[in-house]
């Protein structure tokens, strides 16, 4: 595991070329005229590697345990020289010209590198002595482990003459002598890392080649290690906005940092393919690549094999290349073209006739010719990516500005070269952003859907309904796709939730109105009026969204209304950053400058310099500028790990957690605390915030061992081949993604076994799939005429369709919409509505007499039309009638409860209803379908109606839990206001709702149309108890974990914790400033009766204290002085933590098990209001006075006193009720803060009220406990 304690920037260091015995050789072979250039075998000359300093004593004697120059304890393959006799290294005299390792030497290189390949691949067209000098050349190179590991290289090829003398004496680079004849030979310089830094490491060799020229070839090898040793000293700065710099005279070589977590390193010029090829054969690429072909990259340039290679690799990102990569192969290696899987290789172009006859499926790509082939034809014959991608990424691919020189043709010339090259990096960033814009828009394009068809709880990808989803001319293109192993791996990392930049794209392409599929509703797959309109009418680029900063207005039905299905990916306005690309200028860090000589003393110097420079970063840096002090603290943490000093790296690395700790180096650290001396241990367990993150660390290495290996399976969706028993039924039927709701899936379970045993038979389940889907296929191809689609909304569906039927009104089909039903007549085709669901009044069955027979006859009696309407449905009239009475009785339990759900779920058991019916096709099918009715069947148990006053108050309901198998419960809800001047990259101006559910999720809406805005925000595993906005940045959350949880309210991730409390984090506090120069504070306290004080700026902690309480459970700041809410009194605390005042249950209740719940206090009025976990009552004090009786107000059918918030001059109380029937209910009672009386209650939930919040005084917001887990949304008056 020593392996982890990453290395600096060098692995290893290579010389190669020829040995002078062998020049000896080819010199005779010259001068008796056998030959001219030959060609020579290559043999390694010297290999470098850290360690390349060694323990030593210091001025005491002492031996210190010191690590030196970034090494790794990681176990190195030997290599040895076999010749015939040993060879000498070069002596310090300068007397051998033999530049050669003796062979009873060892060469330590990593352990996946192959010398003898490294050998062909540093000269790969051959090593050659010749008679005339070449100029220097570079190519790179990329070695993979069996384990997919890659370790990268860059090859510096440069001349050097040779002098021969007749008495066959070698000299090299020496004084004139006499008689001479001069041939040059090639050495190779191979600089290995493990990281992909092409260009910084071509800078550094080209600066070392310029030193090398210009000495002496006696000192050639003891330059090449000190080369090397200051490469081991240059540290890899983590991902985020902070790049290192350091001076390689006369160059300032500069590393990028990492954009992203899960991106590798990016030291590559993106738009050299776009320079090579046009769009079209870009694509055919990259299609090529995620079709997994074999493919063979061709060219006359070594180099732009592994560069033009690696950008493809970048550009299918997030997905990843899982077979063989080889972008350079020598003459020796075409046999690697033969191998029987997929593969990328490189290789000249004069191997293109020989590649292409061997095989006859190799996709060959010309680079210097900028096409695309087959090896059978001249023809690209793959499929090509699907249509809606290809034209959205050459419409942005012509948009590029690619060419540098058009960029600064109107600037002035620069001196100073560093001064130039900072400039041509500047520009080739800006690029590298816009192309990996465009690549991943591309991506997100083909397979932003896939997540649509992926059921997380059972990890299950429904691939065939993906397919049928699909356009035609797609389905080769993905059917090839979707068996590759990149996209199985690519599956996995959906189904594990990563939120890469694959997805933060995803989410920022998505329009507000997409949003609101996830939010508000979840409808069965079904077009659009607006989706058949587009047939007709090209829409518009883009959707207008809500940009104003005030609430919405609630009365506006379109807020309500079902979802639209989103819009093709290639009409979505493009945003030229993603929320994954830096939306700030990249800070730098330079180096101190690297010690001259090779000893213990000087590098430790060094390292102390370093970790002072890092130190005074740290302290200029602002604390608001977390991102950029976390990347300080990292590196001060490597460096000082590396050092030697575990304690203080510990200490650096702990600070991660309150900067930023998704760069935290778990593994590292890992080896890190298992390498601590027994000593050092005991220092650290001594120290408490040093023995929890040991303890954090082993916890998470153990979580992570635990893990599977491969990240968890993947299944596709199969139907079953044997009997389905409940358990197994509700996971099938879960997995096929009809529906996900349990209860709904139970009672499916009951209409498919009625009248048998409690199992289904797989003939069973399969008839009910099949006719699901082709219902659902039927309904994609309903073709509506024009004058039909007038008459109904852009975002209404054809769910049903009957079969002809003579009607009231004449002949024609009967179709039903979530919220009509209408008559589609025959003949001349027109338009009849029937009725709106909400205006029904009555539905029945009678019978029509036709000759000698009675004929089932459907009858509506509508509240807007005298003439009930009646129609033939014969054979249909039983499931028309029970799906009717459904949708009637959805309609108005979703009316009365202000709950669009209702709807939704009443329309989802009817299309049950018409499958159950159409799959048993038996006498008891209509009494099956009967046992979907769950609404019609709920109208006449329970009273549909609400009560007037929670109807007049009610404005909306929202179900936070759409995605979920079963209801969450609502444990926080916290609203933030809008703030002006906000970019929508940077989680725009809008305001929010923040709601906490159960196990540490977190969501986000947008409060100005109530979508959801992200994706769930998970912020540990326990319950969430509290939440605080400390300012528009902060949103600190409170968890049973005993953290407190900082997410970026702009950003909505989740990079910060605080670990200093050893109990549940139960209430957070906020104390303004006083003035501007003043700190802002924050209180938290947690159940184990103890009160921290942080500065929220710093997040460091000003003061800590115990409170004498039971289970302290809420906290509140009122004149200067803490109150804090525990479960047997009430305190008023002063800043030292000393008490001040005291308030004990009143007496009555002094027997209550769990005493008080919650409290408020006004400024005001001075009053202390208090409810009881208990009691359904509530208490209010007199602050002045607290020794004066306190009042007592009772709350009707209340058991428990849950929240309470003031709005306006109204206290808002959530409860813990009961129903006249004995039934669990969440009650809000709105009181009068002066009068102490009741002024309305409602009737608010299912389930008791767990939280409640204010939006601006507008509107109180509510939240429920699991068995009802919505948001209510409450006018304020």
């Amino acid at each position: 595991m020593a392996g982890n304690i990453p290395s600096g920037l060098l692995e290893a260091c290579l010389v190669l070329g020829v040995s002078n015995e062998r020049l000896k050789d080819i010199h005779l072979t010259q001068l008796q005229g056998k030959g001219k250039e030959p060609l020579v075998e290559a043999e390694v000359l010297q290999v470098h590697a850290p360690p390349f300093v060694t323990k030593e004593s210091s001025s005491n004697g002492t031996q210190q345990d010191l690590d030196s120059a970034f090494c790794r304890g990681q176990r190195r393959r030997s290599f040895k020289k076999k010749r015939d006799r040993p060879l000498s290294t070069i002596s310090d005299s300068g007397q051998t010209n033999e530049p050669v390792v003796s062979g009873s030497d060892d060469l330590s290189v990593p352990q996946n590198i192959d010398l003898i390949a490294l050998l062909q691949l540093c000269f790969p067209d051959g090593l050659r002595i010749t008679n005339e000098s070449r100029e220097d050349s570079y190519h790179f190179l990329v070695f993979t482990d069996v384990f997919g590991n890659q370790t990268h290289g860059v090859v510096a090829q440069y001349c050097k003459p040779v002098h021969y003398q007749q008495d066959n004496g070698i000299h090299q680079n020496s004084q004139q002598l006499k008689k001479l004849q001069r041939l040059y030979t090639t050495f190779s310089i191979c600089v290995i890392s493990k990281y992909p830094y092409y260009n910084a490491l071509r800078d550094c060799l080209s600066s070392f080649l310029l030193q090398l020229k210009t000495s002496r070839m006696c000192d050639f090898e003891e330059q090449v290690k000190e080369f090397s040793a200051k490469m081991a000293l240059v540290p890899i700065p983590p991902p985020g906005p902070l790049n290192v710099v350091f001076n390689l005279r006369p160059f300032l070589i500069e590393l990028p940092s990492r954009l992203d977590v899960d991106r590798p390193v990016m030291d590559l010029d993106l738009h050299l393919p776009f320079l090579c090829f046009k769009p079209k054969q870009i694509l055919q690429i990259i299609s090529s690549i995620l079709m997994e072909q074999r493919v063979v990259f061709l060219s006359t340039n070594w180099a732009k094999l592994t560069l033009v290679s690696e950008c493809f690799m970048v550009f299918i990102h997030p997905l990843r290349w899982q077979h063989p990569f080889v972008p350079v192969l020598s003459r020796q290696m075409l046999d690697f073209i033969m191998a029987p899987t997929a593969f990328v290789m490189g290789c000249h172009t004069s191997h293109f006739e020989e590649v292409a006859e061997e095989l006859d499926d190799l996709v060959l790509i010309d680079i210097d010719k900028g096409t695309v082939s087959s090896s059978t034809s001249n023809r690209f014959d793959l499929p090509d990516v699907p249509l809606t991608a290809k034209d959205c990424f050459i419409f942005r691919a012509k948009g590029l500005q690619l060419h540098y020189d058009l960029d600064v043709c109107d600037a002035a010339s620069r001196s100073d070269i560093n001064d130039q090259r900072a400039h041509r990096r500047q520009w080739q960033r800006k690029v590298n952003s816009v192309i990996l814009n465009v690549s991943m828009e591309l991506i997100v394009n083909i397979f932003s859907e896939v997540c649509d068809f992926l059921n997380y709880e059972h990890r299950v990808f429904n691939s065939e309904e993906f397919l049928r989803s699909r356009e035609m001319t797609d389905h080769t293109f993905y059917k090839k796709v979707l068996d590759t192993h990149i996209f199985h791996s690519f599956l996995r990392d959906r189904l594990n939730q990563r939120n890469d930049a694959f997805t933060r794209m995803q989410l920022n392409i998505r329009s507000s109105e997409s949003r609101r599929i996830k939010t508000l509703t979840v409808s069965p797959r079904r077009p659009t009026m607006e989706a058949i309109n587009r047939k007709f009418v090209q829409p518009e680029n883009g959707l207008n969204r809500r940009l104003g900063m005030s609430m919405p207005n609630l009365a506006d039905h379109r807020l309500l209304t079902v979802p639209i299905r989103q819009t093709s990916m290639g009409t979505m306005t493009f945003q030229s950053a993603g929320s994954w690309s830096p939306s700030r200028p990249i800070k730098t860090f330079k180096l101190p400058d690297f010690p001259p000589p090779l000893s213990y003393q000087y590098v430790q110097n060094y390292y102390n310099d370093l970790i002072r420079d890092l130190s005074k970063a740290i302290s200029g840096a602002s604390p608001d500028d977390s991102a950029l002090l976390a990347r300080y603290y990292y590196l001060r943490g490597l460096v000082n790990s590396v050092a030697g000093k575990r304690l203080d790296a510990l200490t650096d690395f702990q600070s991660l957690y309150k900067t930023d700790m998704e760069i935290f180096p778990a593994e590292m650290l890992n080896v890190l605390v298992e390498s601590l001396p027994v000593e050092e241990r005991k220092t650290a367990e001594r120290r408490p915030d040093l023995k929890r993150l040991i303890s954090r660390v082993k916890r998470e290495s153990d979580r992570e061992r635990a893990r599977p290996v491969d990240g968890g399976s993947v299944k596709r969706f199969k139907l079953p081949k044997k009997h389905l028993h409940m358990e197994d039924f509700v996971r099938r039927v879960q997995e096929s993604g009809i529906v996900r709701d349990q209860g709904t899936i139970q009672r499916l379970f009951e209409a498919l076994t009625v009248g048998q045993q409690k199992q289904v038979d797989p003939e069973t389940f399969c008839f009910f799939y099949n006719f699901w889907k082709e219902s659902e296929g039927a309904s994609q191809d309903v073709d509506l005429p024009v004058v039909v689609l007038e008459h109904l909304e852009t975002d209404e569906c054809v769910y049903k369709l009957s079969s002809s039927v003579k009607t009231s009104h004449g002949v024609g089909k009967i179709a039903m919409t979530q919220r009509r039903l209408f008559l589609l007549t025959e003949g001349r085709p027109g338009y009849f509505e029937i009725t709106k669901f909400r205006d029904i009044e009555d539905v029945k069955i009678s019978s029509a007499p036709f000759l000698l027979l009675r004929i089932p006859t459907l009858k509506i009696k509508t509240s807007h039309r005298k003439e009930t309407f009646e129609a033939n449905l014969k054979s249909e009239c039983d499931v028309w009638h029970l799906m009717i009475r459904e949708m009637w009785a959805g309609r108005k339990m979703a009316d009365n409860h202000k709950d669009p759900q209702f709807m939704e779920q009443a329309l989802t058991n009817v299309l049950l209803m018409d499958a159950v019916v159409g799959s048993l096709q038996s006498q008891k099918a209509i009494f099956a379908a009967t046992k979907l009715a769950y609404f019609d069947k709920k109208k006449h148990e329970v009273p549909t109606t609400v009560p007037e006053t929670t109807s007049e108050t009610l404005k909306h309901k929202i179900n936070p839990s759409l995605d979920q198998t079963a209801p969450q419960a609502v444990d926080i809800l916290l609203y933030t206001p809008g703030q002006l001047g906000v970019s929508e990259l940077d989680g725009g101006g809008n305001p929010k709702l923040w709601c906490a559910l159960s196990d540490g999720k977190v969501l986000v809406f947008d409060a100005a149309s109530w979508t959801m805005q992200h994706n769930s925000v998970q912020v540990g595993k326990s319950r969430l108890n509290c939440m605080l906005a400390v300012n528009q940045q902060q949103l600190w959350i409170g968890s049973k974990d005993s953290f407190i949880y900082i997410i970026n309210s702009r950003s909505v991730s989740c990079n910060k914790q605080l670990m200093e409390h050893r109990g549940a984090v139960t209430g957070l506090a906020l104390e303004e400033r006083t003035d501007r120069f003043s700190q802002t504070l924050a209180y938290s306290c947690s159940e184990d009766s103890s009160v921290i004080v942080w500065d929220v700026s710093t997040l460091q902690v000003k003061g800590q204290f115990r409170v004498p309480c039971v289970r302290p459970q809420s906290l509140q700041i009122h004149n200067g002085m803490l109150w804090c809410c525990g479960g047997d009194c009430l305190l008023e605390v002063r800043r030292n933590g000393t008490v001040h005042r005291k308030v004990s249950l009143p007496n009555h209740l002094l027997s209550s098990p769990r005493g008080f719940s919650s409290f408020l206090l006004f400024n005001e009025s001075e009053q202390l209001w208090a409810g009881f976990a208990d009691a359904g009552e509530l208490c209010v004090w007199h602050c002045r006075d607290l020794n004066k009786p306190f009042i007592r107000i009772q709350l009707k059918d209340c058991t428990a006193v849950v929240c309470m918030i003031r709005v306006k001059n109204q206290i808002w109380v959530g409860c813990h009720g009961r129903s006249p029937e004995g039934k669990t209910r969440g009650k809000i009672y709105v009181l009068n803060k002066d009068r102490y009386t009741v002024e309305k209650e409602l009737m608010a939930h299912e389930d008791s009220v767990q939280t409640l919040c204010s939006a601006e005084d507008r509107y109180v917001l509510s939240g429920a406990a699991r068995a009802d887990g919505k948001i209510g949304i409450w006018k304020v008056e």
